[in-house]
């Protein structure tokens, strides 16, 4: 043990991309998650019961922070409203909403496809230019999610006969590629930690409204062995443990290597969809991956910018 641990440490690339790979593998359970309580707990309770433990969990160790950026959080409050609203509120309740009509596998192969619109709002906003390999990574990844959602037939989309879980997916893709872009203009004088907790303290309270409004059309639900452990590892292992190993894993060996190991979400989603739910993996995911990774290969791994 102490031998594995001396070799992590003296090999930041590996231990970066363990890190990685970990956050990766604790993230694919939200979308097991998402299915597996279909009919336990509603999508928005979820999302309220996770993010209450995430902040129960981390209040004690992070309270002193947030007192001492008191002032830094009520300067920018308005920019943390907006990433809490993104990237807490809504993100992941959407996803649990998608999950009431769709496959964990398909969640995970479309949660992957934010990095191109992080690449489609760059040019529109942020007059990021658009290269050949761009844009024809952002057709093939359209190209794979019409296949992909269609289950092969993507004349389909002519009579809009999609599974609405699927369309709450891209939503929530859409969103989070805004909040990555939004991310990188976190306050300085922010600590990592303030920053976290703040974001989930608001997130949860603008959670709360749209928890009373579903709970009063849903019955609070009867909790369970399997829901109980459901809650705890969103709270814990896909909120707060994800979060830590995902920030080691860019400070050893940088975003983009990091987001490469991202990009494992699916076959780690869909190897646990097929074990804990019995989700078949068909032709129809494999041909969409080929052509999503493709295009996110194309338009962010080979795309380089032009000298000045």
């Amino acid at each position: 043990m102490t031998g594995s641990s001396d070799a992590s440490s003296h090999n930041p690339l590996l231990a970066g991309a363990l890190s990685a790979m970990a956050a990766t593998l604790l993230w694919s359970g939200n979308f097991v998650v998402s299915r597996l309580m279909v009919d336990e707990i509603p999508p928005v309770t979820l999302a309220y019961l996770r993010w209450s433990t995430a902040v129960l969990i981390l209040l004690p160790f992070l309270a002193r922070s947030l007192w001492r950026h008191r002032t830094a959080i009520h300067q920018n409050i308005g920019y943390l409203l907006l990433i809490s609203l993104l990237g807490v509120t809504l993100f992941n309740t959407l996803i649990y909403l998608a999950g009431a009509t769709t496959t964990a596998v398909k969640m995970s192969l479309i949660a992957i496809t934010f990095p191109l619109f992080i690449v489609i709002f760059s040019a529109l906003f942020l007059g990021e230019p658009l290269s050949r390999n761009r844009l024809l990574g952002i057709l093939l990844v359209a190209t794979g999610v019409s296949y992909l959602v269609t289950n092969g037939a993507p004349t389909d989309l002519l009579q809009l006969s999609l599974a609405v879980g699927d369309l709450w997916m891209m939503a929530a893709a859409i969103l989070f590629a805004i909040y990555s872009i939004l991310i990188r203009y976190k306050p300085a004088t922010l600590s990592s930690g303030a920053f976290l907790a703040a974001t989930f303290l608001l997130g949860l309270l603008l959670l709360t409204p749209w928890m009373i409004w579903e709970q009063l059309h849903h019955p609070w639900p009867t909790l369970s062995v399997t829901s109980v452990g459901s809650v705890l590892y969103l709270g814990i292992f896909a909120s707060i443990g994800s979060y830590l190993l995902w920030n080691r894993a860019i400070a050893l060996i940088g975003p983009s290597n990091a987001g490469m190991i991202y990009y494992s979400l699916p076959l780690f989603s869909g190897a646990a969809a097929y074990w804990i739910l019995s989700e078949p993996i068909t032709s129809v995911h494999w041909i969409s991956a080929t052509l999503i990774l493709s295009g996110i290969y194309l338009s962010t791994i080979l795309h380089r910018p032009r000298p000045n």
